[in-house]
């Protein structure tokens, strides 16, 4: 019991004192020299649980001093502080991935949580919310696709009406590796993320386009984004290998990618989701002057 206690005063200090200093870091970058957005191409979003301990205000602060325009994948209660600061939620979080649509059993609960943030989303100006396919467990192909289809038929109408778009977002499933990867998830392919898509038919459901999961799943990204550009709702970021900095120690091509998905007349958001092992605020900024193409 003594090892326990003093064990956990030692991990409680040691992220105090990481918060602390990420802090100090915070205050340096509201007075000193960053980069700023400035080109206006891609819409930039910072994901939250990623920079932890970085809260979302300091987030939201954050975003205002290196133009990016959103924070998302937060509830309701912080989207009036984002409104303040004149930033957007550019999407919103909902069941989770551990449940989802390839499941009949958890079509209820999905279908519950997503019809109250839906109803949030169009009353806040909140573009879209985020949706799984939830694991397989044991079911073929056929039938976990069969049941994601009937699932997301039956928002389908709901999120049409509030004009929100659902994002049916696609995980890897190799790396085995908590927040990293996923296994045995169902949607960890794009092309059948597609055509699961097509099999709904709204075009207020569409996939949330992960770089870093169709790289390790797939790689040939840019091709990938371009064929499938009208059934995309939103992008996320992160380095493979790691799903770290998105800077030159990894080997997805951010730039390029940027580039892409601003010739496919996309207006929607990119939001980054790396997790950062170096300094978290200098990590940020220069995924946004990479991705500022």
């Amino acid at each position: 019991m003594k090892t326990s206690r003093r064990s956990a005063l030692k991990t409680a200090a040691a992220l105090a004192s990481v918060s602390l200093f990420t802090r100090s870091k915070v205050r340096a970058a509201e007075g000193g020299d960053f980069y700023v957005a400035k080109n206006g191409r891609i819409n930039q979003s910072l994901v939250t649980w990623n920079f932890r301990p970085l809260t979302i205000p300091e987030l939201a602060k954050l975003s205002v001093k290196f133009g990016v325009k959103s924070v998302e994948l937060i509830g309701p209660e912080h989207w009036p502080m984002l409104k303040e600061l004149g930033l957007k939620c550019a999407i919103a979080g909902s069941h989770g991935f551990a449940k989802g649509f390839a499941q009949p059993e958890q079509h209820a609960e999905c279908l519950k949580v997503l019809e109250q943030r839906i109803e949030q989303c169009a009353a806040h100006g909140v573009p879209s919310v985020i949706s799984f396919s939830g694991f397989r467990k044991g079911l073929t192909v056929d039938d976990a696709t069969k049941n994601t289809i009937a699932g997301l038929k039956k928002i389908a109408p709901f999120a049409e009406k509030h004009k929100v778009t659902v994002a049916l977002e696609m995980l890897n499933s190799k790396v085995n590796v908590e927040m990293k990867g996923h296994p045995d998830y169902f949607c960890d392919n794009m092309d059948v993320s597609v055509d699961i898509l097509k099999a709904v038919g709204s075009p207020y459901v569409k996939v949330l386009f992960d770089i870093y999961h169709v790289q390790i799943m797939h790689g040939d990204v840019i091709s990938r984004l371009r064929k499938y550009a009208p059934y995309i709702a939103h992008y996320h970021t992160a380095g493979n290998p790691g799903r770290n900095e998105i800077d030159a120690t990894q080997e997805i091509n951010y730039p390029p990618i940027m580039r892409a998905i601003a010739e496919t007349k996309y207006t929607g958001y990119v939001g980054q989701e790396f997790i950062p092992v170096r300094d978290t605020v200098k990590s940020i900024n220069e995924s946004v002057q990479l991705c500022d193409v």
